[in-house]
């Protein structure tokens, strides 16, 4: 195979001669068009003013860098009315005028640098075999140019920070195509409304709960229809939903502390079982049921005519259970062991102090000791958090009552989710939520017709379901009715048509990436170039 076909140049390009020193392949190459032809006027010309060379940098070949050497030649220009009456052969489309790269080297280098950035694109090319610098990789991002916006009927609009919570800009989206429209470097109103004014073939534009797009929208394109994102709507009813649990959540810890100081003494005697929390309740009645299932397939087997051996191995219990199970008759349950500590013998003591009003572990394990028992701080606070959950902590404060059976915003997605998606640890919880309060019960159902809705885009039911919840009189609801009172129309539109931001909030997502690629060093220009020329 010859060397061009290998370094796929040009058919105008002749290889003279090849030469390998320090890394770097230089390759001597000689022009052959026939008659190179005048830039300006277009007239080939066959005059030779002079020749010279061109050196050219190339992709590298086997990780060592490419150096061409081109003799090109100069030619009059025999035109009487062309102006330029000497000039240098062309090498287009493989070299632009005046570049010391190849067309393909620059396109490499400016798809490097769209991808990695300048400082971070110098590491890959350098293992590339390629010799650039993080300002020319900037200067080829730099230099790419900006498409035209075309027609666009569905626009989708979300913000983004450059610092969380102090500057913000605005990515635009074409929610049709999945390309990214422009890049504003602020959000307010007026820069909104100036890029949309000059778009008035723009008929939905979806956006998110905010003010600032609603005003632009309204301004600079009243006839496109608002559709406010269905997300950001589940969003806003999860965080009043998460304030109206953490109310009840919170009363729920009061009563139990003010039931458990009413009957403290029973339970410090001992008289009740250790407390389980919900999982371990769940997996001791999986394990039951796993034993029962076993035990039935025994009695079944034996009364088949198997041997006690032959049930052991087709069950996969031992022989012994399997003699014991026949034995008793009955299905044996497993009653739990009585753990005996070295508190328990004062446990009447302790009993007597909790009634006295001392609910300080700490407190009474000193007692304790001063009256010459051997015994560890932990030791006492084990054995009472096993009996006395309720006596961990004093009730000075609402932050020390006893804690709440899941915590706000983790029961927010149980009552988000439908039944039929629930795990049954999560289904136990709801019931257990649904049994705090009236108003639970009904916030759940509210929340689940609200869920429906949005599901099966039955926007029409939205002024029934705003009037239940005026009804209902749940506080933190009403804020949340007020909110979509003020958007209703955008807030219809969005339980109604099939747009929404999903698309915007993944090229948010990729936005953010490219901008923490560049270390917090580059501006808004080259973030702009790199978002609107993503690969």
């Amino acid at each position: 195979m010859e060397v061009k076909q290998v370094a796929a140049l040009p058919k105008q390009f002749a290889i003279m001669d090849l030469e390998m020193s320090d890394d770097v392949l230089t390759i001597s190459a000689v022009s052959t068009q026939a008659c190179p032809c005048c830039p300006l006027c277009g007239k080939p010309s066959a005059r030779i003013h002079s020749r010279y060379r061109r050196k050219l940098a190339d992709l590298p070949c086997g990780g060592r860098h490419v150096r061409l050497l081109v003799h090109v030649r100069k030619c009059f220009c025999d035109t009487p009315t062309c102006i330029r009456k000497i000039f240098v052969e062309r090498l287009t489309p493989f070299v632009n005028s005046f570049a010391r790269v190849t067309k393909r080297l620059f396109h490499i280098v400016q798809v490097i640098g769209l991808a990695t950035g300048g400082r971070l694109g110098v590491r890959v090319t350098d293992r590339l075999g390629i010799q650039t610098s993080r300002h020319t990789i900037l200067r080829r991002i730099m230099a790419l140019p900006t498409e035209p916006v075309g027609q666009i009927t569905e626009l989708g609009i979300d913000d983004f920070a450059f610092k969380r919570g102090r500057t913000y800009g605005t990515l635009l989206i074409d929610l049709q195509s999945h390309q990214v429209l422009d890049i504003l470097p602020d959000r307010k109103a007026e820069t909104a409304a100036a890029w949309m004014k000059s778009h008035s073939e723009i008929r939905v534009v979806s956006r998110d709960r905010g003010g600032d797009y609603a005003a632009a929208a309204q301004t600079s394109a009243p006839q496109a229809t608002q559709c406010a994102d269905r997300f950001h709507l589940m969003t806003n009813l999860s965080k009043s939903l998460e304030g109206f649990l953490s109310r009840h959540l919170a009363a729920y810890r009061t009563r139990v502390d003010l039931e458990s100081r009413a009957t403290p003494l029973s339970i410090a005697q001992g008289k009740g079982p250790p407390k389980k929390n919900p999982k371990q309740a769940y997996e001791s009645q999986a394990k039951r049921e796993e034993r029962l299932a076993q035990y039935q397939q025994v009695v079944a087997l034996r009364k088949l005519g198997f041997s006690q051996t032959a049930i052991a191995a087709q069950v996969g219990v031992g022989h012994a259970t399997v003699s014991r199970w026949l034995r008793h008759g009955t299905f044996p349950d497993h009653k739990s062991p009585q753990r005996r500590s070295r508190l328990d013998p004062h446990l009447n003591v302790v009993a007597e102090r909790w009634e006295a009003g001392c609910h300080n572990i700490a407190q009474l394990h000193r007692e304790l000791v001063a009256a010459g028992h051997t015994l560890t701080y932990r030791n006492v606070y084990r054995q009472l958090v096993r009996y006395l959950p309720q006596g961990r902590k004093k009730s000075g404060s609402a932050s020390q009552l006893p804690r709440a059976p899941v915590l706000a915003r983790e029961a927010v997605f149980v009552l988000l989710r439908r039944t039929e998606e629930l795990e049954a640890k999560d289904r136990e919880m709801l019931a257990l939520l649904r049994s705090l309060h009236p108003e639970v019960d009904q916030a759940y159902e509210l929340v689940q017709q609200f869920r429906e809705m949005l599901r099966t885009r039955t926007g029409e039911q939205l002024n029934a379901w705003l009037e239940k919840v005026r009804v209902s009189q749940i506080r933190e609801l009403q804020g949340f009715v007020a909110g979509v009172e003020r958007d209703k129309k955008a807030v219809r539109a969005g339980l109604t048509l099939p747009t929404s931001n999903g698309m915007v909030e993944g090229k948010v997502n990729k936005l953010k990436l490219l901008k923490r690629m560049g270390y917090g060093r580059a501006g808004f220009p080259l973030l702009r170039q790199r978002v609107l020329h993503a690969l």
